[in-house]
């Protein structure tokens, strides 16, 4: 006999409404469920109605969670919780509201005329290099020598060359790294610095900005970009979810 599978609710993010309102057919899941309210006084959690199960963190259904938390960020300053949190019930849902109905409060008060903007720079890989014998001389002139003597004699100084476009490499990029956040850290109210992945990135970053100041921070990124876009790519992302400054862990059935 087949398992049957309970119906829940997949919470999304947390809000300020004391009206019930919906969001769309987009809930996770690809049933083509609506997002839709559960208030609690003068917030709300932002729901669809989903399976009890544990959803794989695949990108089709990473997608769909922030999707929908986009979706809600057009009218609403959102909390976003967690992905794959499923509460057993309304009445589940309205308890969570409850017991965390002051810090949800104060988080949505700290939240509001804020929004996240992300940054990665990545050196060019075709431009770097080139740029790197240029600037340290030294390089270039081990280089030069190296090449004019047979390959099978040249084993260690090759090796010794590799490792000093590395060092240069690397100071190239904590020279960026201080100037892309020097530049840019005085207009955030926060900024978070993620892991960055490959020996050309520099920076993968995200700031927390005050809605006013989005302009001047747009700027200051254009400015950058214009100044060392020959050298380096830029990756400038506006109005995603906060993820990176709330991101509400709700154990479901501590309630």
């Amino acid at each position: 006999m087949e398992e049957v599978v309970k119906e829940g609710k997949y919470i999304y993010c947390i809000i300020t409404t004391t009206v019930a309102k919906t969001f769309g057919s987009i809930g996770i899941g690809c049933r083509g469920d609506e997002l839709y309210t559960i208030c609690f006084q003068n917030i709300a959690a932002v729901v669809s109605n989903s399976p009890i199960i544990k959803y794989s963190i695949s990108r089709e259904n990473t997608l769909a969670h922030e999707k929908a938390i986009e979706e809600v960020m057009k009218e609403h300053t959102v909390l976003p919780v967690r992905f794959a949190t499923i509460a057993e019930d309304e009445e589940k849902v309205k308890k969570i509201l409850e017991k965390e109905y002051d810090r949800f409060v104060a988080l949505l008060k700290d939240m509001k005329g804020k929004k996240e903007l992300g940054l990665k720079a990545i050196f060019k890989e075709d431009v770097i290099y080139k740029y790197i014998l240029e600037k340290y001389k030294d390089i270039e002139r081990l280089k030069e020598r190296v090449s004019a003597l047979p390959p099978e004699k040249t084993y260690y100084q090759r090796m010794e060359i590799g490792k000093m476009v590395e060092a240069a490499l690397q100071k190239e990029k904590e020279i960026h790294k201080k100037g892309i956040l020097n530049t840019l850290s005085p207009l955030a109210v926060e900024v978070k610095n993620n892991n960055t992945y490959g020996e050309l990135m520099i920076i993968s970053a995200a700031f927390l900005v005050e809605k006013y100041r989005e302009p001047e921070f747009d700027q200051k990124v254009n400015e950058y970009v214009n100044k060392y876009g020959n050298k380096i790519n830029f990756k400038y992302v506006g109005t995603v979810p906060p993820f990176n400054f709330v991101n509400l862990i709700i154990n479901t059935e501590e309630y």
